[in-house]
């Protein structure tokens, strides 16, 4: 089975989970948990390892995460580690709408270490800036 795992600080990762879900369909292989204000990273680890709780080291997971080395990734990978799924896990910090559409779309075929490479593009290349042309005529009346 094929599962992706979004962590962040605060309500990013669920955020970002509704949004997925709007455009991809709810899938029960797309999980999500948040560091919320007041919450421990112990707290965080327990909703981690409840979430993961039927994945299998013959499963293969991707986990998407805020930032690189913050609390969530940190404490989510400590939880893949206990629960000795590191082997076919692939990690990335830096998520957007763009980078978690593409690990969710890629299906349960894709290979990790092409889909790590894809997600890296993805991240840097979904973010652009929007341009609007100045209108003509609005030159010349300044």
């Amino acid at each position: 089975m094929y599962y992706v795992l979004l962590v962040s600080h605060g309500e990013m990762a669920p955020g970002l989970h509704t949004a997925v879900k709007m455009i991809a369909g709810d899938n029960e292989w797309v999980m999500s948990a948040g560091l919320h204000d007041g919450s421990s990273a112990d707290d965080l680890a327990a909703e981690v390892k409840g979430l993961l709780q039927g994945v299998t080291a013959a499963d293969r997971l991707v986990v998407l995460a805020d930032l690189m080395g913050g609390s969530p990734l940190t404490t989510a990978m400590k939880v893949v580690a206990e629960m000795g799924l590191l082997t076919n896990t692939v990690a990335l910090a830096g998520m957007n709408l763009p980078m978690a559409l593409t690990a969710v779309l890629a299906g349960p075929d894709v290979e990790l270490d092409l889909l790590a490479e894809t997600l890296s593009g993805e991240a840097c290349n979904g973010v652009e800036e929007f341009v609007i042309p100045a209108d003509e005529d609005e030159d010349e009346d300044l």
